[in-house]
């Protein structure tokens, strides 16, 4: 079997660490509590018994939304196998990489879980395809493009008018773990009116997610964790699924290529190079290596004949016809239909507290068609479809336990 390395913090670094906690040293660049920013300010105070960030962590996970997470594709779509992830991991393993790397740097590892918890709350069925999908249908209908991290803010500001934080939602926004970068650098932000304009350039220009830049060091280590925890655990649910006999087809890199070694080793790397800075940042090894293995996985799992065809011949035929079936029962106002009674009315349901009627009065058929089919699980997708077109020639038929 081949030998495993894990690196350990150095012993300098581990001093200078322990002493400075003797010390009481408070990290200058650590988001403080008492710095939440919030559309309606008197709401939510800071306290002593729910912090500021603390209070979005628990916004978050008590949103009627979050225990879709369970059953929302990570990678894997087609497959009855309760150990091939699915979204609820990957939000506790960013949330848990997070704040191992922000403890050790001293920052505000309450607005690091609530960032993590949230950033993939507006995320479609079926992944990253369902994404691309439902962002066809936006920019036919509406000329205007999805993308999940906006509509994660989305869900939790406009939906469901949660309150959260401007430093937690700018977090959420700028999470973009897609696209990796060596240094990690906050940028200023003035306000909600600054957000808000950042935030709807999303909608209209293609290219404005890859200029997202966040603004608390907190976020930026959320970033960079989002791709640390699934770059070695996709390789593990390939194997269990058996897209792949092991990783033995991987090449070995400067932090291993196994799903433990990239999380230690990288956070190891991390913390040495960032501890007392104002930017979180990896050497050029590190960086040079994380870009090679996420191509790596899409050359030998994400693109794999077997699965991907399925997305492009059945689910993406699928979207385009349940976007198009939802939005005539809005332009026809029909009451009855699923989009009312399942996303409209469930709207209503859950926001009686905090005011639905902006959201409601606000939003188009064409965005209200987006808000729904975002929301859905895979399964319920898939038996929506078979609700709405029963005689469709488009049928989804998952990997049973038995078959593999």
């Amino acid at each position: 079997m081949e030998q495993k390395k894990y690196y350990d913090l150095s012993e300098e670094l581990q001093q200078r660490i322990l002493e400075d906690r003797k010390n009481g040293w408070v990290n200058p660049y650590r988001t403080r509590d008492e710095s939440a920013i919030r559309r309606k300010q008197d709401w939510d105070r800071n306290k002593l018994l729910r912090p500021a960030y603390v209070r979005d962590c628990e916004k978050i996970m008590h949103a009627p939304y979050y225990n879709r997470y369970a059953d929302k594709t990570q990678v894997f779509s087609f497959y009855k196998n309760d150990d091939i992830s699915r979204r609820a991991l990957h939000v506790q393993l960013v949330s848990r990489i997070s704040r191992n790397i922000g403890g050790l740097l001293g920052l505000n590892v309450d607005l690091i879980e609530a960032i993590a918890l949230g950033h993939d709350i507006g995320h479609t069925p079926f992944g990253h395809a369902g994404e691309r999908y439902l962002s066809e249908c936006f920019q036919e209908y509406a000329g205007m493009y999805f993308n999940h991290n906006v509509h994660s803010v989305r869900v939790l500001d406009s939906i469901l008018n949660r309150n959260i934080s401007l430093q937690t939602l700018d977090g959420i926004l700028c999470h973009n773990g897609e696209f990796a970068m060596k240094e990690y650098r906050p940028v200023p932000m003035e306000d909600f009116e600054h957000f808000d304009r950042k935030y709807e350039k999303c909608y209209e220009e293609e290219s404005a997610i890859g200029c997202l830049v966040p603004y608390t060091l907190e976020a930026c280590v959320v970033r960079i964790c989002d791709m640390i925890a699934y770059l070695g655990k996709d390789r593990q649910d390939a194997v269990r699924a058996k897209l792949i006999l092991n990783d033995d087809i991987f090449e070995e890199r400067a932090f291993g290529k196994s799903n433990p070694e990239i999380i230690n080793n990288l956070i190891v790397n991390i913390v040495e190079n960032s501890y007392g800075k104002d930017c979180i940042v990896m050497d050029d090894e590190y960086y040079n290596a994380i870009k090679a293995t996420k191509k790596e996985n899409y050359q030998k799992i994400y693109f794999n004949e077997s699965v991907d065809h399925i997305y492009e011949e059945d689910i993406r035929p699928m979207f385009h016809m349940m976007y198009e079936r939802l939005l005539k029962d809005m332009k026809v106002g029909n009451t009855n239909s699923v989009i009312y009674r399942h996303h409209i009315d469930f709207v209503k349901e859950n926001t009686a507290a905090y005011g639905y009627d902006v959201y409601l009065e606000g939003t188009s058929d064409e965005q209200m068609v987006v808000d729904f089919m975002a929301s859905m699980t895979d399964d319920y997708f898939v038996d929506l479809f078979d609700y709405l077109f029963p005689h469709s020639n488009y049928h989804i038929d998952y990997i049973s336990y038995f078959d593999l």
